[in-house]
């Protein structure tokens, strides 16, 4: 019985340094560029803009032909006004809550919450407005660019 617990005792420090080795072994191996980028969220280029967001291209030129996937923070209390998209848009919420009208007529008190972890496709040509209440909210757009923004016309 002593025996065994003096090896089991043993074998503990033993396997902290067999793991510590292990680990950093593992951590001093380089990734092949070639295969994989990673961009830890200190490295994300953040932009501010106007409407009260602020935005980070991963992926892309939303202004040209082609695929682009963007982040973009609404700060809190920022939306926009009613507006259109020419393709659709497939949104990810990332953090946050993100609240969404639809139509012309621009009603913030009518504001529909999406929580984080939602998926959402804003279609084509098709009116909506968007923003943030008390927290921001990060959002991913995936999208075929040119990414433009259309405002609802007038009523």
């Amino acid at each position: 019985m002593l025996q065994a617990r003096i090896r089991r005792q043993l074998s503990l420090p033993a396997l902290a340094i067999a793991l510590s080795l292990a680990y950093n072994f593992a951590a001093a191996v380089e990734l092949d560029p070639k295969a994989i980028s990673i961009k830890l969220p200190d490295q994300i280029n953040w932009v501010a803009n106007p409407s009260g967001s602020e935005s980070a291209v991963l992926v892309g030129d939303p202004n040209k032909p082609g695929l682009y996937v963007v982040l973009n923070k609404w700060k809190a209390h920022h939306n926009s006004k009613p507006h259109s998209h020419p393709k659709d848009r497939f949104i990810t919420v990332i953090s946050g809550t993100w609240w969404v009208g639809t139509g012309s007529d621009y009603d913030p008190e009518h504001l529909q919450p999406v929580p984080a972890g939602s998926f959402v496709t804003h279609y084509g040509n098709e009116i909506h407005y968007d923003g943030a209440k008390d927290e921001d909210t990060v959002l991913q757009i995936v999208g075929i660019g040119p990414a433009t923004s259309t405002p609802a016309p007038a009523k």
